[in-house]
């Protein structure tokens, strides 16, 4: 590369120069379609690391150079997240259109925080948060804010909450008398994650039992009375809409009832189930968000956008806005009586990418219905999952879906124990993914381990879930015969 190095930047601006890269990413969208091929690297991380034991590169070199290493050394051993046997972690492939639009985001390089510094991508944030908070059934004093995820959210709703019951925490720490905070054993485990991080304690965490894998709300009741006897707040209840397990979304309505009986802060982490407010046959299952104070929604998630695109929603906006109570007089200016677009003055996050473009677009591109109705196709064909187990005579199935996560297992031969059993099913997940088939997740439930699939992928039809079942079967019959 003899060019001066300003001229090659200059040049990479060209669309013949970006054209390397779309090329790359129109191929990995064409290369899954006809769902051949593996979902997923048979190399371990060592054998992967070799390829990149190398220098730190002192010259540079083609972008077409770069495509091609691109193709063979990233491409090539990735997760294939568009194949429609991918069926794994709560990961999506992204919608086109969104995925199209990341490279503006990148190009543009707004910083949503400050107004001034985003003119019109921080004003789309406020427009689609009021979208979302609409959804959820909230009015004009709502709002929120769009995180990395539902970690983030689930803190940022936490933070508020230690600020509405201990107000000076922010100047002087939480003091001695600690409130707590319940939740169901199903919870993810950003709650605790945000416990400790808040000074409060994993200790403050009061873990309530379920019941058919959803927070059992006589349980809730009985702690949240505890509580109160012995003269401890209790901070906030945390209602699980989707939980990462099962996919199980907590009874809100009852909870939320409690919750407001007694004056608690109810948050619902809805990071992966939230999702269903955009379905016409599924929404319900959102029933009582009027009685939360804060939800968390993952975008990334049920809406089916690239990482990363969180919310946080609150039905207050104010309860966020006084938990980041902080001057920065040279980014965000006083104007009295008018309104406040800087985002920065509610979130964690000062220099933060314009991701809500990723949202607004899939939004302006698909419409709300188009998406609601994509979630159903996940959820629908996960039951059909559950429908194809219930009938074999191989597999059982844990639980009944309720979106687009379902746990199973294998039977084993009939003359397993419990531990051979167990054993089978974690050796079963392993040999599947790495024969590249497919990809499937493994979780525990009941303290036992189980097999558990999100669908997660548009191209997913029948005859792929019966695949993935009919694939399970061959190598859980090639395991059993090797014993």
């Amino acid at each position: 590369m003899n060019d001066s190095i300003l001229d090659v930047i200059e040049s990479d601006t060209s669309a013949e120069a970006g054209a390397e890269i779309v090329a790359l990413v129109s191929e990995y969208f064409a290369a899954t379609r006809d769902g051949k091929g593996r979902v997923t690297t048979a190399l371990t991380a060592e054998q992967i690391s070799q390829r990149f034991d190398e220098p730190l590169p002192r010259g540079g070199m083609s972008m077409a150079a770069i495509a091609t290493r691109l193709r063979s050394d990233v491409m090539s051993d990735a997760n294939r997240l568009y194949h429609p046997m991918y069926m794994g972690h709560q990961v999506a492939p992204p919608l086109p259109a969104s995925v199209w639009t990341d490279s503006l985001i990148s190009a543009m390089n707004q910083s949503v925080a400050v107004w001034e510094m985003s003119p019109t991508a921080t004003v789309i944030e406020h427009r689609v948060i009021r979208w979302m908070t609409e959804l959820a059934g909230w009015g004009a004093e709502s709002g929120g804010t769009l995180t990395s995820g539902g970690t983030e959210a689930t803190f940022t709703a936490l933070l508020a909450a230690r600020n509405t019951i201990i107000p000076d925490a922010w100047t002087n720490g939480v003091g001695e008398k600690r409130p707590v905070v319940i939740c169901g054993e199903h919870a993810h485990y950003a709650v605790s994650r945000a416990l400790g991080q808040l000074g409060l304690g994993t200790a403050s965490l009061r873990t309530v039992s379920s019941r058919a894998y959803r927070m059992d709300t006589d349980a809730l009741a009985l702690a949240i009375e505890t509580a109160e006897r012995s003269g401890t707040p209790v901070m906030a209840v945390i209602a699980t809409s989707g939980s990462t397990a099962t996919g199980s979304f907590d009874d809100i309505q009852t909870i939320g009832a409690m919750c407001g009986a007694h004056g608690i802060w109810l948050h619902v982490d809805g990071a992966h189930g939230a999702s269903a407010l955009l379905s016409e046959t599924r929404a319900a299952g959102m029933r009582g968000l009027e009685y939360a104070r804060s939800l968390a929604w993952d975008p990334h998630k049920g809406m089916l956008l690239p990482i990363a695109a969180g919310a946080l929603l609150m039905r207050d906006e104010r309860d966020l806005q006084r938990a980041f109570a902080q001057r920065a007089p040279y980014l965000f200016h006083e104007n009295p009586g008018a309104r406040a677009w800087d985002l920065g003055v509610e979130s964690f996050q000062c220099s933060r990418r314009a991701d809500v473009l990723k949202l607004w677009v899939a939004l302006q591109r698909y419409g709300a219905d188009g998406i609601g109705k994509v979630y159903d196709h996940l959820c629908d064909m996960t039951h059909a999952m559950y429908d194809a187990v219930t009938v074999s005579t191989q597999f059982e199935a844990l639980h009944e879906p309720e979106s687009n996560i379902f746990c199973f297992r294998h039977l084993g031969s009939g003359r397993m124990d419990a531990a051979s059993v167990d054993r089978l099913n974690q050796d079963l997940r392993i040999r599947y993914n790495k024969s590249g088939k497919g990809w499937i997740t493994l979780t525990v439930l009941d303290g036992r381990p189980v097999l558990r699939v999100t669908l997660m992928n548009h191209r997913t039809r029948v005859q792929h879930v019966h695949a993935l079942l009919a694939g399970l079967a061959d190598e859980a019959a090639a395991l059993m015969a090797s014993d």
